[in-house]
Order: C-alpha cells, then sequence, then structure tokens
C-alpha cells in the first residue's frame, strides 16, 4: 500500500480543540497553544526520521515538568503555557502511541526507541486523507461551537486563543434583546 509523504495536520489540530474542549471546558485556556502542543512531537521527532523522544509518556511529562519550573511564581503565564503539554498529550493519545509498548514507556524497556516510524510519515494515504477530513470536521465543529462567526469571538481568540466564557457559564452571556 502507497505511503503518504506528509504530515497530518488537521488531524491534530481540530481533535485537540474537540478534546480539550470535551474535557477540560475552559474557555480561558490558551486553545492556539493547545493545538501547537498536539502538532510539536511529530515536528521534533522529524529530525530523527521515526517516532522517537517526543513520541514517548516520558517527553509529555518532562514538557510539563519544564512548564512548571520556570512558572514558578508566575500564575498567569502558567495558566497560558499549560495548554502546551495538555496538547502534547492529546496528541500520544490521537496518534495512538500507547501502542508501541517499547517506545510509548521509553526508557521502562531500554534505551532504545524501538523501530517505530513517524506515524504522521507512515500512514496510508486513504488513512490520512480520512484523518485530515474528520479533523476538518472538528475543526468547523469547533468554529461554530465556539461562535467564532462572530467578528468580535473570533478577534479574542486569534488575539488571545480564549473563547468566549458565556459557553460554559450561561450567566456571562450578554443580556439578549
Amino acid at each position: 500500500m502507497r505511503r503518504v509523504v506528509g504530515p497530518v495536520i488537521l488531524w491534530f489540530a481540530g481533535m485537540s480543540l474537540v478534546a480539550m474542549w470535551l474535557v477540560f471546558r475552559d474557555p480561558a485556556i490558551d486553545h492556539r497553544l493547545v493545538v501547537v502542543g498536539a502538532l510539536l512531537p511529530d515536528l521534533a521527532d522529524a529530525a530523527f526520521g521515526s517516532a522517537a523522544i517526543a513520541h514517548t509518556l516520558v517527553s509529555a511529562v518532562a514538557v510539563l515538568f519544564i512548564v512548571m519550573g520556570v512558572t514558578v511564581g508566575r500564575r498567569a503565564l502558567r495558566r497560558r503555557l499549560l495548554a502546551v503539554p495538555i496538547g502534547w498529550f492529546f496528541h500520544l493519545v490521537l496518534d495512538p502511541m500507547w501502542s508501541e509498548t517499547e517506545l510509548f514507556w521509553w526508557p521502562g524497556f531500554g534505551l532504545g526507541f524501538g523501530d517505530v516510524a513517524l506515524p504522521a510519515f507512515d500512514r496510508p494515504i486513504a488513512a490520512t486523507v480520512a484523518m485530515e477530513l474528520v479533523g476538518l470536521v472538528a475543526l468547523v465543529w469547533a468554529y461554530r461551537t465556539f461562535g467564532l462567526g462572530d467578528a468580535d469571538r473570533r478577534s479574542t481568540f486569534i488575539t488571545t486563543g480564549r473563547i468566549d466564557r458565556s459557553l460554559t457559564d450561561p450567566e456571562a452571556a450578554p443580556p439578549s434583546c
């Protein structure tokens, strides 16, 4: 079967936004950084030409610890940057890396990463297209759910990554006419 030479981007972007919303329902988190975090493992491991350190559980935990360490005493920055490791964890789930035991639990089964191709570049073309279409549907869902058709909400999302608080707190909704 022919393999695609290109990453899956919409899948991770869309599904991480949907997962973030369904799991946390936090309008204040920077949703843009969740997407960045969900894309970083493939970008980081592309240099190795295979799935390596960035596709391990230890890497996601390390990113979380780094964020926690560099933001001591800076609550607002911590809240913002925590979106990156959350997105990283979503990537591991969406890829599904847990099925690659030696890699996922590295270094628990030895110091090698195993011979695991970078999943984003090793899927059949049909699977990649299907995943990207699902990701596109997820992005459309997020656009509609977050009310990004409204210019003010869209501007807030683009500049801060936040969504309108009225989506989770009906009392925060602006009064209707």
